[in-house]
């Protein structure tokens, strides 16, 4: 049976490195789109400020759709000029009357229409994220409510620690998920900026008037004002990616967890919707948690392609700024991608307090050695009640027993604990410490964030 190949622009691995709405915020139609909207704004602006007619800003503003032009046409005249916008110009200066033409793209130049354009589809894609790690982060708030008694095992360097709960685990994911959040909300309302400033920053063809342009243009396009035009000052660029990138990191962490936690000899979670595999058909994989993992994997460098783009040369770079177009582009998929994934893991995850529970009992008891070590300071000092401790440590594991049934059988501790001294120095649930009031700290916190 003969099959048509696929035609998808964004390829065979597309969707499960994207979104469909990222993909439609960041396609070639958006970001021509993104340019076009500067092109009317800024004639909008420059007939406001009485530099242009009124009725040539309208006319510029009519034919400013992207659906009026052909982007791989466009794309492919690039290639001479190493950016889009002289054929695009040239394409909406042929669609416009005698009279329009010499008003379009008056004063600007071609590093404004795209990085304006960039802060525009930047603005479009962080709002999809926001809007995916806010629920996130909701779903924790959920679980550490939900699981604030669930005890569990803590791990260090992957080997277990002492209690903690599941509550608490999800207190932590819920306390990163916010302050990434904040992290993106300040650059999206204060950050992203217009770009106007002309050949060499200084709007010389606008005169007098080009502050007051650059003023309505950000007005228009309800992005923030700079001080100065940023052409060489890529810090805003830098702030976007480093935003991104803690939020992705911040997605990937849980990923992570949640992969370490459905391994089968562990067992304590489980995905709503987990996969098979194509060779292993009792195979239950963390599928969301896995294309987290591969997107967020992805990140990094992106965000050192941009930092490493910053230094750029006098008013105006020669390649570093064009080699910023497609990094951005793929750095605001890849981490649509996973707040969508990491919102759907946490909505459906599935928590098994008893394989916690068992798990807890792994090793009889000796997590518990810090705790029971605590009330034999006192009358042993703390050396003599270290040395004691590893001792029966050592003998539970030697004889197979539990580090209680040790601690109870042996006089030096029966000498200074008695029996339910030791059964509450040896109960996992009462060694949480300030765990409790970490989650009701992490409660609040997000609380207050989402009253603001």
């Amino acid at each position: 049976m003969t099959r048509r190949s696929s035609s998808r622009s964004d390829g065979l691995f597309g969707p499960m490195f994207s979104t469909p709405a990222a993909t439609g915020r960041t396609s070639s139609s958006a970001w021509l789109q993104a340019m076009l909207d500067f092109e009317a704004a800024l004639a909008s602006a420059q007939a406001k400020a009485g530099v242009i007619p009124a009725a040539a800003a309208e006319e510029i503003g009519r034919y400013c759709r992207a659906e009026l032009f052909d982007a791989d046409a466009i794309a492919e005249r690039a290639v001479s000029s190493a950016t889009p916008v002289i054929p695009l110009v040239r394409d909406l200066t042929a669609l416009l009357g005698t009279e329009a033409k010499p008003y379009v793209h008056r004063g600007a130049t071609s590093q404004d229409v795209i990085d304006t354009a960039a802060m525009l589809v930047a603005r479009d894609v962080l709002g999809l994220v926001i809007a995916d790690v806010r629920a996130a982060a909701d779903e924790c708030a959920r679980l550490a409510e939900q699981h604030r008694h669930t005890v569990m095992i803590a791990r260090s360097l992957l080997q277990q620690a002492l209690p903690t709960t599941f509550g608490y685990r999800c207190a932590g994911w819920l306390t990163a998920l916010d302050e990434a959040t904040a992290v993106l909300d300040r650059v999206r309302g204060q950050r992203l900026a217009v770009q106007l400033g002309g050949p060499a920053g200084t709007l010389a063809s606008l005169g007098r008037d080009g502050v007051r342009v650059v003023e309505l243009l950000a007005t228009e396009l309800g992005l923030a004002e700079p001080v100065v035009p940023w052409h060489t000052d890529r810090a805003r660029i830098a702030e976007l990616a480093g935003a991104l990138g803690t939020a992705a990191g911040v997605l990937g962490k849980i990923a992570l967890d949640v992969e370490l936690h459905a391994q089968t000899e562990v067992g304590e979670l489980a995905e709503g919707k987990a996969g098979g595999s194509s060779a292993m058909p009792h195979k239950q994989n963390p599928v969301s948690a896995v294309l987290s993992t591969a997107a967020t994997r992805r990140v990094p460098g992106l965000v050192a392609t941009l930092l490493s783009a910053m230094p750029q040369e006098y008013e105006r770079a020669a390649g570093a700024w064009q080699s910023e177009w497609e990094p951005l582009t793929e750095l605001l998929r890849l981490v649509a991608a996973a707040a969508a994934q990491t919102r759907q893991l946490l909505a459906g995850l599935r928590v098994r307090p008893e394989k916690m529970a068992a798990n807890l009992d792994l090793t009889r008891g000796l997590m518990m050695a810090e705790s029971a070590t605590g009330p034999l300071m006192t009358s042993l000092g703390r050396t003599e009640a270290q040395d004691l401790v590893a001792r029966l440590c050592r003998r539970a594991v030697q004889e197979g027993t539990t580090l209680r049934a040790e601690l109870l059988a042996d006089p030096q501790v029966r000498a200074v604990l008695s029996e339910a001294e030791v059964v509450a120095a040896t109960e996992p649930a009462d060694y949480l410490g300030a765990a409790p009031a970490f989650i009701d700290r992490a409660l609040a916190a997000h609380t207050e964030l989402e009253n603001r």
